[in-house]
């Protein structure tokens, strides 16, 4: 498999340990830099070039997935999400990391670099690529709902239950309690 990484300043410490760890356990490794550190680099440049990555390899049906790192991995994480066809979830445990595969089909995971050791933000990583999506149809259903949503603009229609109103039985029970 495919793994495209990029980061800023702050996540290059884990991307360059990412780059050695993810040849040695049988990944080809595409880093789309930075390649030396600036304290004054700006995620987007990295991070947009990974995701694009990604999405390339995927309409092309290659196996690939993609790892942004940053301070906090947020920006990283919104830089990504840009990217059409990517789907990219900010990852603070191997929880969050695995659920980001079995329920979201995350094919982009984003790391804080100052937020966890180096150990723990690598478990994060290997829990997110050996993952896979789990398929149910409630995950299906609304993964559509977001991708129909990014095509056409047209929101989801509510729920029933949304629908009802303040006045129902079901919502007085709620505030007479």
């Amino acid at each position: 498999m495919r793994v495209h990484l990029g980061s800023d300043h702050a996540g290059l410490e884990l991307k360059d340990h990412l780059l050695t760890w993810l040849v040695d356990h049988g990944y080809e490794a595409v880093d789309h830099g930075p390649f030396v550190y600036d304290a004054l680099d700006d995620y987007p440049c990295f991070c947009l070039r990974a995701a694009e990555g990604v999405a390339a390899d995927r309409t092309e049906g290659l196996d690939s997935l993609g790892v942004v790192i940053g301070g906090s991995g947020n920006g990283e994480q919104i830089a990504a999400n840009k990217v059409e066809g990517i789907r990219c979830a900010l990852a603070w445990s191997e929880e969050t990391a695995a659920l980001a595969r079995e329920h979201n089909d995350a094919n982009v995971v984003s790391v804080g670099g100052r937020m966890h050791p180096v150990d723990d933000m690598t478990r994060f990583v290997e829990v997110f690529l050996s993952t896979d999506f789990s398929g149910d149809e409630r995950h299906v259903r609304r993964i559509g709902q977001l991708s129909t949503y990014d095509e056409s603009g047209e929101l989801p229609p509510l729920p029933e239950s949304a629908l009802r109103g303040p006045d129902t039985d079901a919502s007085r029970d709620r505030t007479d309690a």
